[in-house]
């Protein structure tokens, strides 16, 4: 995958339907590519999630518009997907730090400059993987809906709340209780992290997983199965979560930019978890991703 090659390809898609309705979604298309994968590449890459990026572009060009034209703001705000004046005007005022009319009589705005992708690899392809071929699998957990746009911040909150409501006293080590419980402890829900992008417009399903072996799923839990796959596999040491976000970054950043060998076939990605405290200094942990040599 030429990964530079796409994000750049991506960048002058969005620059040139800027004032057409467009989604996470349809950016990925444009590279043949996952969107729960290439929003986080994205974002991983430049610092922006794909949302905001567009709208930041749109919230400039407005402004320019504004300075150089007599057109009404309702005008400008439509040509920018907005569906009301007043929801331009607010997100304008929230980016410009300054309203539409103030921008007419002459204040200034905070440019947003197309982004220019130029990254120079170093040791891409030297980062500490290996690849392992695994039948299919089935995991169980408790599935829930993300957008890409915020999935950082509401993720842990998402494993905070299953610990609360389910999983608390048999991840503390004691007996279960009740069929949640039962559940957690026989198929060790809270190994691993599991992001499935089968939802679209920008969103994915993420469950709070473990392999499942078997025996009755609760209502609110669910099953999924992966196909065969080989994965390659980014070992992470160190406090969670800012060790994986690391590795996430430095595969975003240098293995893929510079790798010659794979190409990436699923819509998946996993997060393992080892037992112990995920704050320690030497915390072990892992991302998996589906990879497929490339003929």
């Amino acid at each position: 995958m030429e990964w530079l090659t796409d994000i750049r390809k991506a960048i002058d898609y969005m620059e040139e339907h800027l004032e057409d309705n467009i989604s996470a979604q349809d950016v990925a298309e444009q590279v043949f590519m996952s969107s729960f994968f290439f929003q986080k590449g994205f974002s991983l890459m430049t610092g922006y999630g794909l949302g905001e990026y567009i709208r930041n572009r749109r919230l400039y060009r407005a402004a320019l518009d504004l300075q150089k034209t007599d057109e009404k703001v309702i005008d400008i705000a439509f040509r920018y997907c907005y569906e009301t004046p007043e929801s331009f005007t607010k997100a304008f005022s929230r980016f410009h730090g300054v309203s539409p009319s103030q921008v007419r009589e002459g204040a200034p705005v905070k440019p947003f400059l197309p982004l220019k992708i130029d990254i120079s690899v170093h040791g891409g392809n030297e980062m500490d993987y290996r690849t392992k071929k695994m039948a299919g699998f089935q995991v169980i957990g408790f599935a829930r809906v993300f957008d890409g746009e915020t999935s950082y911040v509401e993720i842990p909150r998402f494993w905070d709340e299953i610990r609360e409501k389910y999983a608390d006293n048999v991840w503390k080590g004691n007996a279960p209780t009740n069929a949640y419980e039962t559940a957690i402890a026989e198929n060790n829900i809270g190994e691993y992290g599991v992001c499935i992008d089968d939802v679209g417009d920008g969103k994915f399903r993420y469950l709070v997983a473990g392999i499942y072996k078997g025996g009755e799923v609760p209502e609110g839990m669910t099953v999924y199965e992966f196909q065969d796959y080989e994965w390659a596999i980014f070992d992470c040491y160190g406090p969670c979560p800012k060790a994986l976000q690391d590795v996430n970054t430095k595969i975003f950043r240098e293995w893929l930019p510079g790798n010659p060998d794979f190409e990436f076939p699923g819509r998946v990605n996993i997060e393992w978890y080892c037992d112990g405290d995920a704050g320690a200094s030497d915390y072990h942990a892992a991302i998996w991703i589906p990879v497929k040599k490339k003929e």
